[in-house]
């Protein structure tokens, strides 16, 4: 079976073609087009810039992953009808409509058998790039279209293990496994009696982890994206043994529930910076360490209380912040203090990427999972943008 997964969920337009038979995944294409450096000026993903950047560069990002699998003709394949619905789909990205019809019409029916798009959460303007450049490919090419949860995404790409350059296995985990997400806008425990079914135990209850890492380097003066910049100071600081000038919170590490709270931590910093007044190098690497210790240590600390409580037999994790080395290397020790195994992506799938959402619409295939609105109920999704794409 052949995939083309789609992803826009937030700054990254990203595509990608695998192959599989069930027991291995090739990549056969992968293209990323990032947005980071154009939204550091605002601190922060902004989402009509993003929408913008998306309609301008998908029908690129396409070409570039299935450039060599494609066959392109002078001029356009479709029928008037077709044009007719395309303009009506597209008319309000005159970008992508242009893009489109310059590129894509011209493209002979590629060998896919479905074509995956990530239909929430996320930002709803950039949702809508891929889900109606999906809509749009479906129009020419009569491809099925799926709409994936961009989180359960996250969950199944570490479930891959790399066996060489282009290929992965795919890996089931021991139940009731556990998965830890945390990203920029998402952070809960997820926990699964079997694959496809989920069940939020844990939640933050204000900001995720990765905000959290941005709105506190914007008090150090760090730019956005700030959760590198973090790590970054943080490990200078371990290896001159910098101290830090304080203690920070460890927010809800001792509640008896899962959920997470970060924006007191956030609230702690400023207050710290403030009564500190002018800050030098040293003793702003060591709240950098302070900071990047509470967040792993709470983190780190919930995953252990909920292995232990629920008789976990696997923790699976995924998201933009399992590339922090600190967080990877304590929840690994975690699990092998707790005698089970731990499910990590490699680090370029940890982040947005369009593999994760290409093996969770073979998954969805394989396994005949349900992905209406009340299925998916327990797990995190914007579902209003289902519809659309059905």
């Amino acid at each position: 079976m052949k995939i083309l997964g789609i992803e826009t969920s937030c700054d990254e337009t990203a595509i990608s073609y695998i192959e599989t038979n069930g027991i291995t995944i090739q990549v056969l294409g992968n293209s990323v087009n990032s947005q980071a450096d154009l939204h550091t000026p605002y601190g922060g993903v902004f989402p009509t810039l993003a929408k913008r950047e998306h309609s301008k560069n998908i029908v690129a990002t396409f070409i570039l992953a299935m450039k060599p699998f494609v066959t392109k003709n002078e001029t356009s394949l479709v029928t008037d009808e077709q044009l007719k619905t395309l303009t009506v789909l597209l008319g309000k990205e005159p970008e992508l409509l242009e893009a489109f019809l310059s590129h894509i019409t011209k493209i002979e029916k590629p060998d896919i058998d479905l074509i995956g798009v990530t239909e929430g959460p996320g930002l709803e303007p950039a949702l809508w790039v891929g889900i109606n450049f999906a809509r749009a490919l479906n129009i020419i090419w009569n491809i099925p279209v799926v709409p994936i949860n961009h989180m359960e995404g996250h969950i199944l790409v570490s479930l891959l293990k790399k066996e060489s350059a282009d290929t992965y296995s795919i890996i089931e985990p021991n139940f009731p496994s556990l998965s830890l997400l945390v990203s920029g806008g998402h952070t809960e425990m997820v926990l699964s009696r079997e694959l496809g079914s989920y069940n939020i135990i844990g939640k933050t209850r204000d900001d995720a982890v990765g905000e959290c890492f941005d709105k506190t380097a914007r008090v150090l003066g760090l730019p956005y994206p700030g959760g590198p910049k973090i790590s970054s100071l943080a490990q200078e600081a371990r290896e001159k043994n910098i101290v830090p000038p304080e203690k920070l919170p460890r927010p809800m590490i001792h509640s008896k529930d899962f959920d997470f709270s970060f924006s007191g931590l956030k609230t702690a910093v400023l207050y710290l910076t403030q009564r500190l007044g002018v800050i030098d190098e040293n003793t702003q690497k060591g709240i950098a360490r302070e900071i990047e210790d509470a967040i792993v240590e709470t983190v780190a600390t919930k995953a252990e209380n909920a292995i232990d409580a629920f008789g976990v037999q696997s923790l699976v994790v995924g998201g933009g912040v399992i590339a922090n080395t600190l967080l990877r290397t304590t929840l690994t020790k975690t699990a092998e203090n707790r005698g089970i195994p731990i499910h990590l992506p490699e680090i370029h799938n940890s982040t947005d990427n369009a593999l994760m959402i290409a093996v969770a619409t073979w998954f969805a295939k394989e396994r005949h999972i349900d992905r209406s609105p009340k299925a998916q109920g327990n797990l995190s999704v914007e579902n209003v943008l289902l519809d659309a794409i059905q």
